[in-house]
């Protein structure tokens, strides 16, 4: 017995390791879906976000699911694909600073502009079109964020010469890697198109399809293997490569119905044990090639599934970080797809650094969505995982990863979530005060009921974010300054923070020294890290002046988008600018200020600045000071 207690021991340990473990991520894919049971209708770029009427009705639906009527959804769906790995930035006085940070893997071309990288499904799931000319790139997608160096383009338009200085006419928004994917492939022997008669074909056999009643626009098949898809689907009938002495007769190629599956083993025209399935084609009259050679080849229509060329994803990914991380911005009622993946660090690959994505004060329904590694996910190098939302209410939220967070925050894992409110979408004409209400279950028309999602009742919620204002101003939608459908800040009902142009500022701060030791392998010590270069959207005086996107030249040769956000803050005369400010810096306050022009403060964590009796609590200043964790809306 003295012998075993060893082993006994060191397999209580191997199994308390094991439990340890974080869940394993999937291999890279991306999920997008064009519809959900929440958003059943199909919502394009195209379309836009659809009008907010007045508050979503359900019904039930199949089996029994509690789903929205067609005619009364709110919100769309939208999606993202972000990086996570390693980079560089460089600080106004020429030093460069490794980070480990996120980068764009969707909307690159709004990314280089200062957008969001969010998209509507119809974007999002468009793959790379590929170079104007064979000879204009080497490959669809190369190194870089695209590609600002080698040529690569969107159609007709190539990169410009300095992306460093001009933004690339480069107009592709799509998922990085995205590839339609084709889920069976077999080999045709035998193509017949109408009856199978044992006096034109004596050992031709179908089990379960009908032969000597065949249409005359019925083809049957004969494969090497089952063809995998079932009655109805559709398959994609392709000519064959020059096998045998008999082409595809022309005629069969095409994407067709498929009406039936053979229930076991079939017998070709020319006496072979195979499969059979059968279609319906348009055409009649086709020539049968029942020769001993390769008829043609059934596949499933190339669909897109969610597959990625990893090949893509690692030449976008790797060493593509972003300071600070790609924007994230979305609607009141939509559904957010947010795909992270862990392309894994050049610097520092000895380690086998876990990332995940956390909404910082987000009032998320689920931890398993959350971020945070203890409750949910990590994702392993090599992994992806999507995030799945539903948008909370309207304000100036931010994320950063949740592995490590003093050190990811510090070495630049931090970005803007904006959520814009249902009061953006109320038609030309409509009074707020009027559609306010709508959301808070006050004044429906007869026969529509309440969304207890968007109802706000100061009397029992104190946090409450769409409170009705104390007194009806007569504030109608209209246009900005802009000549654009006027947006707001919030659900005011009053117009109060309607605004021309917003603009983030995310104030962060960098300590060189801990970025230094971080890339070259030596223990990092949290307590000794100390801010020495303060930045604005991840750059510090003179280049938060300069406009455009700022590149970066890293250790694989290629310039990098490290910078893509200007600090630069342009307003139309009588105009007014939302500034969605964000503090993320782990050592210090900071303090922003406007010397001349004053600031109205309006909303502070993603609150509105109004009491629970309607009164707004907003505030002019010239000083804004923010701690670490903190977001303000002026």
């Amino acid at each position: 017995m003295a012998r075993r207690e060893p082993f006994l021991f060191l397999f209580v340990v191997i199994l308390t390791l094991a439990a340890a473990l974080p869940v394993n991520a999937q291999s890279f894919r991306v999920q997008c879906p064009a519809t959900t049971i929440t958003h059943p209708n199909v919502v394009t770029s195209v379309t836009g976000e659809p009008a907010y009427n007045g508050p979503t009705q359900f019904t039930i639906g199949a089996n029994g699911y509690v789903v929205p009527s067609s005619t009364t959804v709110n919100g769309a769906i939208k999606c993202q694909q972000i990086s996570g790995g390693d980079g560089f930035m460089t600080e106004a006085d020429g030093t460069q600073t490794f980070m480990c940070s996120f980068g764009p893997l969707s909307g690159l071309a709004d990314v280089v502009a200062g957008r969001p990288s969010t998209q509507f499904p119809d974007v999002f799931n468009t793959p790379y079109p590929g170079c104007a000319t064979a000879s204009s790139c080497s490959a669809p997608l190369q190194r870089g964020d695209p590609a600002p160096t080698d040529g690569a383009s969107s159609g007709a338009s190539p990169w410009t010469s300095n992306p460093a200085t001009a933004t690339p006419a480069f107009m592709w928004n799509g998922a990085v890697g995205l590839t339609p994917e084709v889920t069976t492939l077999v080999t045709v022997s035998n193509l017949v198109e109408g009856p199978v008669t044992a006096s034109l074909y004596p050992n031709a056999t179908v089990p379960g399809c009908p032969t000597t009643t065949a249409s005359a626009n019925t083809v049957t098949a004969w494969t090497d293997a089952p063809v995998g898809l079932p009655a109805g689907a559709q398959v994609l009938i392709a000519n064959a490569t020059a096998e045998g002495p008999t082409p595809t007769p022309p005629g069969y190629a095409g994407t067709w119905t498929i009406t039936c599956v053979g229930t076991g083993a079939a017998v070709t025209p020319d006496g072979f044990n195979e499969y059979a399935f059968q279609y319906t084609d348009t055409n009649t009259g086709l020539a049968a090639d029942t020769g001993n050679d390769l008829a043609a080849t059934a596949a499933s229509p190339p669909l897109l599934d969610g597959h990625v060329d990893p090949r893509q994803i690692m030449d976008i990914g790797v060493m593509n970080g972003n300071i600070p991380a790609p924007l994230a911005a979305f609607d009141e009622d939509d559904e957010f797809f947010l795909t992270l993946t862990n392309v894994g660090m050049i610097m520092r690959p000895d380690l086998f650094e876990q990332h995940t994505v956390h909404f910082h004060g987000y009032p998320n329904a689920s931890s398993f969505y959350d971020g945070v590694p203890d409750a949910s996910v990590a994702i392993n190098i090599g992994g992806s995982f999507t995030y799945y939302y539903l948008a909370p209410d309207a304000g100036t939220y931010f994320w950063h990863c949740h592995i490590t967070p003093p050190e990811h925050l510090q070495m630049g894992m931090v970005g803007q979530l904006h959520v814009r409110p249902r009061q953006d979408r109320v038609p030309q004409g409509g009074n707020l005060y009027t559609y306010l209400g709508y959301q808070n279950g006050i004044g429906l028309p007869s026969g529509v009921t309440a969304d207890l999602r968007t109802e706000c009742n100061p009397g029992r919620d104190i946090l409450c974010s769409a409170t009705m204002p104390a007194v009806n101003t007569g504030a109608t939608e209209g246009l900005d300054k802009l000549g654009n459908p006027q947006r707001y800040t919030y659900n005011d009902g009053d117009g109060s923070t309607a605004y021309d142009v917003q603009y983030p500022i995310q104030m962060h701060g960098f300590d060189p020294n801990f970025h230094f030791i971080g890339m070259t392998f030596n223990p990092e010590m949290f307590v000794d890290m100390k801010d020495k270069y303060f930045l604005l959207n991840g750059r510090s005086y003179p280049d938060t002046v300069a406009p455009g996107p700022q590149a970066s030249m890293t250790t694989d040769g290629v310039m990098h988008y490290s910078q893509p956000l200007p600090a630069i803050i342009n307003i139309p005369v009588g105009g007014k600018a939302l500034l969605r400010m964000v503090n993320l810096s782990v050592t210090e306050y900071h303090t922003l200020q406007s010397l001349g022009i004053p600031m109205k403060e309006v909303g502070l964590m993603a609150k509105l600045l109004r009491d629970q009796s309607g009164n707004n609590t907003e505030f002019y200043t010239n000083s804004i000071t923010l701690g670490g964790g903190e977001s303000l809306d002026v």
